[in-house]
């Protein structure tokens, strides 16, 4: 070695080469060995080697290629220092290009060989690989088998031997590394990135992160698409496997767990790191990791969406990331909704894949140390709140009742929003600062739009983390800083969702009572009110020791309720001067406006039910302020005054003392403290307690003399006494007018209040029963008066005030009314049930109170607000109304007052409908509660989830069996408007049952425990009255024959929702457009219509009706179809961007191609049908040209996915394809012509003489109507064109003649003949007049054929 060395120093080579020559190969091998093992002057030894071979000689060369086949395994022995070897990789390096090719195709082959065997373990030599590749490239020519390559095409051939040979796992982030450096063409590339990729399931989850990274740098030649596709697939697919793995681990309890979750989610979170630094370094990989998921959210999951808010990071991708976010979120929603609402759509699609599940999940797993996404994912949830939202209605008003569930796709994204926050605040502390400070500020800023879902977002955050809450109290105390500036909606949930903090932080009191202090002296009366709804939330949420216990105590947290009781004699006593001090803080209201003092008097009955020991002070408050408007004096009428109530400002009168409230707050006290007296110390012997009594009594009897005086005389009073009578004007056009509305109302109100106390008061006495008559018919006589006046004026009457009755009276009344069959008080309940207006008026009051509940989520009076109590309220009166409507049907009632009792069974039905329809909105998961309190029959067992089942369908069987009875009748007798809203109930009723019977399905196929099977059978029965009950309703419509469109509309609307549960709707369709045609006759009046009625329901008087449900059902079908062609196009162009094969065999057609082509054939022959039919001028025309225009814009999207199929995939075309492209041009085109000749001709001719009268009505309607049509038709004419414009693309890319089926026609022509148009115009300048009463009466011809009806 030292030779070589002494000799390479030195002037003279050639002593140096015969000094090699002399050495043989082993001889010279031992050299290197030792050099390299030593360490000590390898890399100038190496030098001398070269330098004594030359690489022009063949013995040079030689020895040249000896020296690297040598060094190569002795590199990656792991003997030699790390120094060394990496000197000697490096001389190698600098001497590659000099050996000649067969060296470098020799060299190259080892390190093949090397590879598959595996000797690459530790990648130092894998250095060289890419310079001998990069050289071997250069050469010109290599002998290649028996033939000859050039370098290029060489290196191809042994990349691909490399890329299709197994790799050792250890090898494989060398490899990856090394391709780095070598020169690929993008097809080397793509061998190679797809070799990388499927590596990745062979190496341990450790070595995944370091991969990627590699993979990363080596995509910057390109490729990105795929090497993002495959790292994403790889972690869907490990999160998928995970998944499983702990959903059956119960199953696998030897089988160790392969797959730790807390290492993948780390793993995970470094991928994703390293996804994202080469995005910032590489914005081509950024535009590319965008592309994927702008054509299908399908391509989502957890890992995805995570790599997704990272991204969003960098600023410039932010929106990008956030629409596409938004979009694929809303689309997930759109989806599920349509699918849900399609049995044809679920058979087909059976999975649906949940955007919402992947984002909540990626929330879930970000627990494990994602700090880059957590931020992510607080923008994302704001972002999703604020888009998503309720928005402000119509002049600023917001809808009220944010407790329905959400049921729109806006809705839920919302909620999902919110979840977002609520779980990531939950999860993550460094986030929580920032989810409460937005909160906050959006709950101050957005003044002008609803902001529920956020209150409901702060309220779940202080149930779920109050102690968390109150570190950041500052933060809080800044926002009551607001209150009196803020909608009074707001303050109330507000103060709702802080209530439980301020039990356990004093200083959050302190700051509130200092706030609404401030707020009961605002300029603004919302401040004002916010400050009464404040001290109000304050009376009913701390209890003063003493108190009765209530079942409605404000809800209790486990870590604050340990504090509040520590110290719960210490708050008892405090509370009770905090609360005496509030109370005369609210006395101060009393002198406000009219708005002020009605909260208060809405807010006394909840504090007193939830602090019972205030009730002296509130019962003594409103017993002054009612002798301010209470007449003394027994002999003088009316007992109250009614000039103090009101005041007046200039011109204007107000409402100045809510009196009717004042005595319904001050009864409802009263009553209720009677009853907790009663039932607290039935026998009280305690001295201390009679000291409370007295005071007590004193307050109690004074007020019962009050209403008792005030009930005596109020009987007495004439209307006169009131200074209203028939002559009074009520317009309130005039000062006088307002005045005397507002006595009436406050009049009425007062009846209202005297009629509840006094039957409670009556333990049922016949005479109190009697007095109580007597108040409700002066109640009844002012109220005529009132809808007579105000229904004179120009304004249209108003409804009736809202009923001052409580709902748990209107139960209670209706009950003994309807029900009650008690001997002792039958003589005293037949005084009330002989008067039939007051029944029918406790039935009216019920509705409304129903009606009131549905579309605010809460009633007037005491309980209200309370859910449970509204509920309780919603089961009462289902059981009366439908035991009055099943019991004394109206065939049975008296011929005089028929009319009335049958509109009392209209009023009972509409209650029922009401009542389900807002328990399905409001309480979804109480529906079968509300069904198993109707009892069946007297020994009903506990209802069961079967029981409940049997329920819904023995009540769908009774509105069945009292329509079926109004059918049978004759159709003199036959009530329409009764028979609506029958069907409508069954509308309601049909949802609660299962369409679906994929659950029997599996319970016949595989055992199950107890319990699934009992929800299997369950739903099994479900499903066979679902059944049964699209039978019964067929059989209706097909046996129905009555001439009322209104109710054929019902019932066909009923038939086509349960029919889409059930199955496609198309032959249904069918049916009906030819039963259509059939009735209404055809276009050409030479042909006689073959005469067919499949339904019954549709006959000359419905056809038309029928026709535009046929429509709206036929645009249902072509948004189903639309989705579907949607869904396939995007799967097309996904495949042939990914793998670019044909997935689809010559032989077989997709099922999703083969069921659309099937679904538009059958709609193209129904509406064929439809084409050919009279129908009227007007909307069912138009409305049949859109739906026409439509269905040809679909066949045209449908042959652009075929064109799409034909130029990737070169694939035949489908023979149902054919057959439908034949059916649309020899059937349906031709047809659509004739249609459009006869709809212009029929609209254009004139009418008759009669009609001619109505000239100047129909002047601008029907210039609309023309304006209407001229645009439809053209719409048509252009979709046909366009269809065949795509059907000539498409004939030329599949080489089959689709054309031959299409014949041109003249309607596309302009037909302008100029003989034809100089007459019409001289025609128009002699008879104008004729001409315009035509085009009127053609314009009003519609409307009148409807009146016939």
């Amino acid at each position: 070695m030292d030779k070589i060395v002494i000799l390479s120093d030195g002037d003279s080579t050639d002593e140096l080469q015969k000094y090699l020559s002399s050495l043989t190969h082993d001889q010279l091998t031992a050299v290197i060995n030792n050099g390299a093992l030593k360490g000590k002057k390898v890399g100038a030894m190496m030098k001398g080697i070269f330098k004594g071979s030359p690489p022009t000689s063949t013995e040079g060369s030689g020895r040249r290629l000896l020296v690297y086949e040598h060094c190569i395994p002795l590199c990656e022995s792991g003997d030699l220092q790390t120094e060394v070897a990496a000197d000697i990789i490096g001389l190698l390096m600098l001497e590659t290009h000099t050996l000649p090719g067969p060296s470098l195709a020799k060299l190259a082959s080892l390190f093949v060989e090397a590879i598959k065997v595996g000797k690459m373990g530790s990648g130092k030599s894998l250095e060289l690989f890419p310079t001998v590749l990069t050289a071997l490239s250069a050469c010109e020519a290599l002998s290649y088998g028996k033939g000859e390559l050039s370098g290029e095409e060489y290196k191809k051939q042994l990349i691909n031997s490399l890329c299709s040979s197994r790799w050792d796992p250890q090898c494989v982030i060398h490899l990856t590394t090394m391709f780095r450096d070598v020169p690929l063409s993008s097809e080397e590339l793509q061998f190679v990135v797809e070799k990388v990729l499927r590596m990745f399931t062979k190496l341990d989850l450790q070595e995944i992160p370091p991969l990627v990274y590699q993979l990363l740098l080596l995509s910057a030649k390109g490729c990105k698409k795929q090497v993002l596709d495959g790292i994403i697939c790889y972690f869907k697919d490990q999160d998928v496997r995970q998944e499983e793995e702990q959903k059956h681990g119960e199953s696998l309890d030897l089988e160790v767990q392969s797959i730790p979750q807390d290492q993948l989610r780390h793993v995970e979170g470094t991928a994703i790191l390293h996804i994202v630094f080469a995005i910032r370094l590489d914005h081509e990989l950024g535009r590319e990791f965008l592309k994927i998921f702008k054509t299908s959210y399908g391509d989502l999951c957890p890992f995805s969406v995570a790599l997704f808010l990272s991204v969003a990071r960098i600023q410039r991708y932010e929106e990008q990331v956030f629409d596409l976010l938004k979009g694929a979120i809303i689309k997930s929603f759109k989806d599920e909704q349509l699918q849900q609402g399609s049995k044809f759509l679920q058979d087909l699609l059976p999975g649906h894949c949940s955007v919402a599940q992947m984002i909540l999940d990626t929330v879930k797993n970000s627990v494990f140390g994602w700090d880059h996404v957590t931020q992510g994912l607080v923008q994302l949830g704001f972002f999703l709140m604020d888009a998503f939202g309720p928005k402000p209605g119509p002049f600023g008003k917001t809808t009220e009742g944010s407790a329905t569930i959400a049921r729109t796709p806006n809705q839920q994204a919302c909620k999902l929003g919110g979840q977002v926050l609520l779980q990531g605040f939950k999860m993550h502390e460094p986030i929580r600062g920032e989810i409460l400070d937005q909160v906050l500020n959006r709950l101050v800023t957005k003044t002008a739009s609803p902001v529920n879902h956020y209150l409901d977002l702060f309220s779940d955050i202080v149930v779920s983390a109050p102690m968390i809450l109150l570190e950041s109290s500052s933060k809080v105390t800044e926002t009551f800083d607001h209150l009196s500036y803020l909608p009074l909606t707001t303050v109330q949930g507000l103060l709702k969702a802080i209530q439980p903090l301020l039990k356990v932080s004093m200083s959050l009191k302190d700051a509130l009572i200092l706030v609404l202090r401030k707020a009961m002296f605002s300029s603004q009366l919302d401040g004002r009110k916010s400050a009464v709804a404040g001290f109000l939330l304050l009376l009913k949420n701390f209890k003063v020791l003493g108190s009765l216990a209530s079942s409605q105590c404000s809800q209790a947290i486990s870590s604050s309720q340990i504090q509040v009781d520590v110290h719960a004699r210490y708050n008892s006593a405090a509370n009770e001067a905090f609360c005496l001090e509030i109370l005369s803080s609210l006395r101060r209201c009393l002198g406000q406006q009219a708005d002020v003092r009605l909260m208060l008097y809405e807010g006394f009955y909840d504090v007193l039910r939830r602090n019972s020991q205030l009730a002296s002070s509130i019962m003594q408050t409103l017993l002054s302020q009612l002798r301010r408007y209470y007449e003394p004096e027994q002999d003088l009428l009316p007992p109250v005054k009614l000039e103090p109530s009101i005041t007046a400002l200039g011109d204007q009168v107000y409402l100045q003392e809510p009196l009717a409230h004042l005595v319904s707050c001050t009864v409802h006290c009263l009553l209720w403290l009677q009853n907790m007296r009663r039932s607290a110390n039935p026998n009280a012997d305690d001295s201390g307690e009679e000291d409370d009594d007295d005071e007590g009594e004193g307050y109690q009897s004074e007020l019962q003399t009050i209403l008792e005086s005030m009930t005596r005389r109020m009987i007495k009073s004439e209307l006169e006494d009131f200074e209203l009578d028939k002559s009074a004007e009520f317009s309130t056009a005039s000062s006088v007018g307002v005045k005397n509305n507002i006595y009436a109302v406050l009049v009425m109100g007062v009846y209202e209040i005297l009629m509840e106390y006094n039957f409670i008061q009556a333990n049922y006495s016949k005479s109190c029963f009697q007095e109580l008559v007597e108040l409700f018919n002066r109640y009844h006589k002012l109220s005529e008066i009132l809808k007579e006046k105000s229904g004179k004026g120009r304004v249209p009457s108003n409804k009736s005030p809202r009923s001052l009755l409580s709902s748990g009276f209107i139960s209670t009344l209706l009950t003994v009314l309807f029900r009650d069959s008690t001997q002792s008080r039958e003589e005293a309940l037949s005084v009330l049930r002989s008067s039939g207006e007051f029944v029918r008026y406790a039935v009216t009051v019920a509705v409304q109170k129903i009606q009131q509940l549905e579309e605010t989520g809460h009633t007037d009076g005491p309980d209200g607000q309370n859910a449970d109590r509204t509920f309780r309220f919603l089961c009462d009166m289902t059981s009366v109304l439908m035991w009055r409507y099943t019991n004394i049907p109206s065939v049975v009632e008296d011929a005089g007052k028929k009319e009335k009792r049958s509109s009392l069974s209209l009023l009972c039905l509409e209650g029922l409908l009401r009542i389900f329809t807002t328990c399905q909105q409001r309480y979804p998961d109480r529906m079968a509660q509300l069904l198993s309190t109707m009892d069946i029959s007297e020994d009903d067992a506990e209802p069961d989830d079967g029981n409940v089942t049997e329920m819904n369908f023995f009540y769908i069987r009774q509105f069945q069996r009292a329509l079926f009875t109004q059918l049978s009748g004759g159709e003199e007798e036959f009530n329409s408007k009764e028979a609506q809203l029958l069907v409508s109930i069954l509308s309601v009723l049909s949802r609660q049952l299962k369409p679906s019977s994929q659950q029997v399905a599996v319970l016949l196929n595989a055992p199950h425990t107890t319990a699934q099977v009992s929800t299997c059978s369950t739903n099994a029965r479900l499903h066979l009255q679902f059944v049964q009950m699209i039978r019964w309703t067929v059989k209706i419509c097909k046996e129905t024959s009555f001439e009322d469109s209104a109710f054929s509309k019902s019932l066909l609307s009923l038939l086509f929702n349960l029919h889409v549960l059930y199955k496609s709707p198309v032959s249904l369709l069918l049916e009906l457009c030819q039963d259509i045609h059939s009735q209404l006759g055809d276009i050409d009046p030479n042909v006689e219509v073959e005469k067919q009625s499949h339904f019954a329901i549709v006959n000359i008087k419905t056809a038309t009706t029928g026709a535009l449900l046929v429509l709206s059902l036929v645009d249902r079908v072509l948004d189903e179809v639309d989705w579907l062609i949607a869904r396939k196009k995007s799967q097309t162009s996904s495949d042939r961007s990914g793998s670019g094969e044909a997935t689809q065999t010559a032989g077989q057609q997709d099922p999703i191609e083969k069921a659309l082509t099937l679904q538009l054939g059958t709609l193209l022959t129904a509406l064929n049908e439809l084409v050919q039919t009279a129908l009227l001028p007007g909307t069912c025309t138009i409305t049949l040209l859109r739906e026409l225009s439509r269905t040809y814009t679909t066949l045209t999207t449908l042959v652009k996915y075929y064109i799409q199929v034909c130029t990737s995939q070169h694939g035949a075309l489908p023979a149902r394809f054919e057959k439908l492209v034949k059916l649309s041009g020899s059937h349906l085109t031709p047809q659509c012509y004739s249609f459009i000749t006869h709809a212009q001709s029929g609209e254009f001719s004139g009418g008759d003489d009669k009609k001619k009268k109505k000239r100047n009505d129909g002047n601008t309607a029907g210039s609309a109507k023309l304006l209407r049509e001229t645009k439809a038709v053209p719409n048509v004419i252009f979709s046909i064109e366009q269809y065949e414009k795509y059907l000539i693309t498409l004939s030329k890319k599949s080489k089959v003649n689709l054309m031959q089926y299409m014949k041109l026609s003249t309607s596309r022509d302009f037909r302008i003949n100029r003989a034809t148009l100089d007459a019409a115009l001289q025609e128009q300048d002699d008879s104008q007049e004729t001409n315009e009463s035509q085009e009127a009466a053609e314009t009003h011809e519609p409307h009148q054929k409807k009146r016939k009806q």
